[in-house]
């Protein structure tokens, strides 16, 4: 068998979704009692879906991983077929960089987590941007409500 058909298949067993990194943030949310979305589609054309969503309040969570996504930390680069992993981590990079842009033109928060991050710390960077919409959520509606 072939050293690059041994690579597809490696590669093909990758989770996409539901990665350990995730599932770990997610468990440290739930457990500081935050209540939200998996897998949300955020965008419709292109279609684009945040790992973590909180729709009301405008907030994507992603967790990318440090191959996947390029990470300046702990990125690695393939020596095998090189040219072909630098050009699709770059796509991912740009991708990224155009989802993050697109939904904040819409309004929303986008919060972006290397999977090699503590969930515990970005769970409480979720939080703590979660609080905040919630305050501007409230101020919003006491000022609608002051001018009846």
């Amino acid at each position: 068998m072939s050293s690059s058909s041994d690579a597809s298949r490696r590669m093909a067993k990758v989770r996409q979704k539901g990665t350990g990194a995730e599932i770990a943030l997610r468990r440290e949310m739930y457990r500081i009692g935050l209540r939200y979305r998996v897998d949300y589609e955020v965008l419709k054309n292109p279609r684009r879906v945040a790992d973590v969503a909180f729709p009301g309040r405008m907030i994507a969570v992603f967790v990318d991983g440090c191959f996947w996504h390029g990470c300046p930390e702990h990125a690695t680069w393939p020596k095998q077929n090189a040219e072909f992993w630098r050009e699709k981590i770059e796509t991912n990079r740009r991708r990224d960089a155009d989802t993050n842009e697109r939904l904040q033109s819409l309004g929303w928060t986008v919060l972006r987590f290397w999977s090699h991050e503590p969930p515990t710390k970005a769970a409480r960077i979720v939080a703590r941007m979660v609080a905040l919409a919630d305050t501007k959520h409230r101020g919003a509606s006491t000022s609608a409500n002051e001018k009846n």
